[in-house]
């Protein structure tokens, strides 16, 4: 098993900066791609960013693409999204994700093994 907790999330104007935080606990040797979604009220569960084990290879969602950055520290086990630019279309509950598969990409939602519990993100205009 894998225990993911986010953090960081808020409250930020619309052009402000934030940054998201998951710390991986559990059975962390066994953790590949790690990456981040979110869901808006209403709308279907989204991919944002994801990352490989060995930061070879990043992939971003369209939506994010040059405003969004992924990065993580595997002798922390955690990964980080930090956000620039935020619009107010960025509202939503932001839900870390891993893969504890090798050769699996978290931009197809099946290939994700476990969830974080969703940290708030509030972009005001």
């Amino acid at each position: 098993q894998v225990q993911l907790v986010e953090s960081g999330g808020g409250l930020v104007q619309a052009g402000g900066s934030l940054r998201l935080s998951c710390a991986a606990s559990g059975r962390t040797s066994r953790l590949y791609d790690m990456g981040w979604f979110r869901q808006a009220p209403g709308k279907e569960r989204e991919f944002v960013a994801g990352i490989s084990s060995s930061f070879i290879r990043t992939y971003y969602g369209d939506s994010v693409k040059g405003r969004v950055a992924i990065s993580r520290d595997n002798a922390k086990n955690t990964v980080y999204l930090q956000m620039n630019s935020l619009k107010t279309g960025d509202t939503a509950v932001y839900f870390c994700a891993v893969s504890v598969l090798p050769y699996k990409r978290l931009d197809d939602i099946s290939a994700v093994d476990y969830w974080g519990q969703g940290t708030l993100v509030t972009v005001s205009s």
